[in-house]
Formats: C-alpha cells, sequence, structure tokens
C-alpha cells in the first residue's frame, strides 16, 4: 500500500496469510484499518490516506482530529463536534483508561476502543447512519428495515478480546461489547439486546459514569497494562 501522496510505500499485506506489516510503526494502525478494507475488495493496489508519512491520530488535536475521525453528527458542519475517542477519554480522571486501535491478531483486525475502569471492561465500536432508523432487539438489528450483522460482530469481537486477555494472565475478567449508534435508535422494549449495550453517541461517557464499582483502581491499572502490549493481540 501506498502513500496518498507521494505514493512511498507504507506497508504491506499478505494475500495469502492477511498478515499485514506497516513500514512506519507509527501508522501501523491506520495501515491495519486500511488493510481490512483491502482484504474486503478487489482492486490491485490500495492507496493509504494520511497527511504526512509521520502524521499519527495521537499527535491531532481539535480540528486535526476531527478530520481524521471525522465530525460529530450531532453537530452541524463548522461547529466542533466530539467523537466516540473523545468522549471515552474523558473518563481518565474517574480511574477510567482507553487504549484505542487494538490490533488483534495479523489479518488487520483491529478493536475501536477498549475501555478499563470502575464500572468493567468493554469492547467500543460505532457505527454511524446518520437520518437513518437504527432498531436493536436482543438478537437482531436493522438499518431502515435493512438487517445488519453488528450484534454479532460486537459480540465476537468481546469474545477474542476477553479470551486473549485470559490468555495473557487477565483471570476471572469479562468483557462486553457496546456499540454506539450515530443515528436514529430506538430499542426493543419487549426484547432489548442482553449481553451487549446498544446506546446511542449523545449517552458516552455519561452512561459509563454511573455504573456500579466492578473493578477497583489495582485491577483497573493491572488489565490496563497487559492491554497495551503488543504480545497480548499478537496470538
Amino acid at each position: 500500500m501506498t502513500h496518498e501522496t507521494t505514493g512511498a510505500r507504507m506497508g504491506s499485506v499478505d494475500l495469502q496469510s492477511g498478515e499485514v506489516v506497516a513500514d512506519d510503526p507509527v501508522l501501523e494502525a491506520r495501515v491495519r484499518r486500511a488493510a481490512q478494507a483491502y482484504l474486503r475488495s478487489d482492486v490491485p493496489e490500495l492507496v493509504l490516506p494520511v497527511t504526512s508519512e509521520l502524521a499519527s491520530i495521537d499527535a491531532l488535536e481539535g480540528a486535526g482530529v476531527e478530520a481524521w475521525l471525522g465530525e460529530d453528527d450531532d453537530h452541524p458542519r463548522g461547529e466542533r463536534g466530539s467523537p466516540v475517542r473523545l468522549r471515552l477519554d474523558r473518563l481518565a480522571d474517574e480511574g477510567w483508561q482507553t487504549v484505542h486501535d487494538v490490533p488483534l491478531g495479523r489479518q488487520g483486525t483491529v478493536v475501536e476502543h477498549l475501555l478499563i475502569g470502575p464500572g468493567g471492561i468493554f469492547t467500543v465500536t460505532e457505527r454511524k447512519h446518520p437520518g437513518s432508523h437504527v432498531r436493536a432487539a436482543s438478537r437482531t438489528m436493522h438499518v431502515d428495515g435493512r438487517a445488519v450483522p453488528y450484534l454479532r460482530d460486537a459480540r465476537l469481537e468481546a469474545s477474542r478480546v476477553q479470551g486473549l486477555l485470559h490468555s495473557a494472565g487477565c483471570a476471572g475478567v469479562a468483557v462486553r461489547a457496546v456499540l454506539v449508534i450515530a443515528g436514529d435508535l430506538e430499542r426493543d422494549v419487549q426484547d432489548p439486546p442482553q449481553d451487549i449495550l446498544v446506546i446511542a453517541r449523545h449517552e458516552v461517557p455519561n452512561l459509563f459514569r454511573r455504573m456500579p464499582e466492578r473493578l477497583d483502581a489495582a485491577r483497573v491499572s493491572a488489565v490496563a497494562h497487559v492491554a497495551r502490549r503488543r504480545t497480548t493481540w499478537a496470538r
């Protein structure tokens, strides 16, 4: 895969094994996300859109973050929005830690956000459907009447993260999936999702603040330390 502007090589994807290799470690998470799209498409070459060879989400602020992640659909264009990433980071002063862009294995799979705090451990994924009606029940989800596999995918992701944390020594931890919906969300009151949280973007981060304490500060710190090790996920 190459740089959008300069044409410089940014990384590669092994088409037999699915292994993703980033030439610049700063861009690894971005390369992995782009590789996912590439592996699902039928194009001869993948071009990676970045602002410079040394660009990093962590180095961007304000408008730069919005340009990279996209505007908050709850705010008019031109008005500063608040991506889910930034909303989760607001919990830091209350004992929560967030690990962004967690790479699972070598096939380019990336967990958008892993949230660890007093209320527990959560994989957090956003699905953007501005202007659409999203209906969530216990086992199904529909966008404007069309079935989507978001619940299944989120459950599998949380299960995989939990298994890898157990393998890395975090015995007894439970990981719950969270789907953040940007759109007109309706939860089935008769048959709501049970093992997965389906929430609207505006509910982040206050929903997590209201959760009862399940992990003490020492446990949160220990799990977050393990979650930030690259070796935890390279299995």
